[in-house]
């Protein structure tokens, strides 16, 4: 994919951090748009937790969706940066929140679930895979597609804010 400026082409590039934590994950977001960067383009996957705890405040219940947000702690501090979160089953994997473009590809991609969503936003099928255990495993996945030449800046705030892993597709 690339977007022409003026007389060049800017290719699109997905990045993509793993966070053990969500809040890591909305520090990141909250960077990115202090940065003046768009955050339209971030979309953030975790796994919902039955009993309500899975590590450092990143375990949550079925909550209950408004305004297309997600309330009560579950990506919440991102319903004022990202649009479309909310609540969806994955057959074999249970329920995940997500927030951002991705939303959309995951819940119209009937049988191709996470992977299929990462794969729509260009990313290979088997580090889709892996990025859908890391979520299986209670990982926050966080994507941002961006121009290429803002891949460092990106690559950099994930790391500042706790990704342990960051990729760029």
């Amino acid at each position: 994919m690339s977007r022409k400026i003026g007389r060049r082409d800017l290719v699109a590039v997905t990045v993509v951090g793993v966070f053990d934590r969500v809040d890591y994950a909305e520090k990141a977001a909250k960077e990115i748009k202090e940065r003046g960067l768009r955050t339209n383009d971030i979309s953030i996957i975790v796994k919902n937790n039955d009993e309500g705890e899975a590590g450092d405040s990143q375990g949550f219940r079925n909550d209950n969706i408004s305004n297309g947000a997600v309330t009560g702690g579950v990506i919440g501090g991102l319903a004022g940066l990202l649009i479309g979160a909310g609540m969806i089953a994955i057959p074999g994997l249970g329920i995940i929140a997500a927030a951002g473009p991705i939303t959309g590809l995951i819940g119209g991609a009937a049988t191709g679930g996470i992977i299929g969503g990462l794969i729509d936003l260009g990313i290979p099928e088997e580090e889709s895979k892996r990025y859908e255990t890391d979520v299986r495993e209670g990982k926050v996945v966080f994507t941002m597609q961006t121009d290429e030449e803002k891949v460092e800046d990106i690559r950099n705030i994930l790391q500042s804010n706790g990704a342990e892993r960051v990729n760029a597709h």
